[in-house]
């Protein structure tokens, strides 16, 4: 049987040089990306000072992701210096998820056994901070500040966020789970609908010093029904762990009032567990793919994955949904 057709809503694209957007004429809404090069030296220097730590190897400082919504005047945003200042700065602690690398402990007893001929390397004191890069980081609503073009294309980045809680009734509230209209349609989601607006935004990637792995980027996808979001950190540490965080948030236009749902979700699990799940044991190239990853890390038991982990206990752990009702 074939499939209905999908009526296209009015809309109409945006673009400058950096920056892309999608403006939905009839619910109000705009979506902006800006993706640029990896940021400059003078960038990556002030970016470094205001966080107080070292930058991943690839940061995207100006890149972003934008949500506006005119009639409530709801504004929600992912963007690389907010995501970084949810890493943690300073000495670990519980519920940190603090991570060593495999080989740390015997390298260190090396050098610290008496009987040990190799001298101890000359250190210098250095501010601590999570050296995997780990975030939670789910987006953060932002001051409204109408854009003077009618367009958020206009600007090839956003000025310093103003990140506040914003007023009732757009605070996040816990989701209703015997109502269907809290969840996520995965259904929908599957469907061959056309995709009026595609965009992948990298914020940062480090390679931990050659023991791993650590990235967090976000998808957009607009649909005639629809809008999804996929924010997507992943951790390798070689011979350590496996982590991801995904932030998932999807609008239906036809809600009424406009309702915003919010899943957060973390997993864990140790390197040797995942490394089991490979389909050929000398191919280890699918343990470089966040899918990959986040498939096996899923498709084990809640208790595995979502409460046990990697036994760090890191509260990114659980999935949690919520909603922010527009009206």
């Amino acid at each position: 049987m074939p499939l209905a057709a999908v009526a296209l809503p009015k809309h109409e694209l945006l673009e400058s040089p950096t920056t892309r957007a999608i403006k939905m004429h009839d619910s109000g809404w705009t979506l902006t990306v800006s993706t640029n090069s990896i940021s400059n030296a003078q960038d990556s220097d002030e970016l470094q000072r205001a966080l107080g730590f070292p930058l991943p190897e690839m940061t995207f400082g100006s890149n972003y992701l934008t949500l506006e919504h005119r009639p409530s005047k709801w504004k929600y945003q992912f963007y690389t210096p907010d995501a970084l200042r949810d890493v943690k700065n300073g000495e670990l602690g519980p519920g940190d998820g603090g991570v060593k690398v495999g080989h740390a402990d015997a390298w260190l007893q090396s050098r610290t056994n008496p009987s040990s001929s190799l001298p101890m390397p000359k250190t210098v004191p250095t501010k601590p901070y999570d050296w995997t890069y780990t975030t939670t980081y789910a987006g953060h609503s932002t001051v409204w500040t109408p854009p003077d073009d009618g367009s958020s294309a206009a600007d090839s980045r956003p000025p310093t966020p103003v990140v506040e809680e914003p007023p009732r009734p757009w605070t996040w509230a816990p989701a209703d789970p015997d109502n269907p209209a809290h969840g996520i349609p995965l259904e929908e989601l599957k469907r061959p609908d056309p995709i009026l607006f595609y965009a992948e935004v990298p914020l940062f990637e480090d390679e931990l010093h050659d023991n791993g792995s650590s990235h967090l980027l976000v998808r957009i996808r607009v649909m005639p029904t629809c809008f999804f979001i996929l924010s997507r950190f992943t951790l390798r540490v070689d011979g350590v762990l496996f982590r991801t965080h995904d932030t998932r948030v999807y609008h239906s236009f036809a809600s009424s009032p406009p309702l915003v749902v919010r899943e957060t979700s973390g997993w864990e699990a140790p390197y040797d567990r995942v490394k089991a799940a490979l389909s050929r044991r000398d191919d280890l190239s699918p343990l470089t793919d966040p899918t990959f990853i986040a498939k096996v890390l899923t498709e084990m038991p809640h208790q595995v994955s979502q409460v046990e982990g990697a036994n760090t206990g890191w509260r990114g752990l659980g999935t949690k949904v919520e909603i922010a009702v527009l009206g």
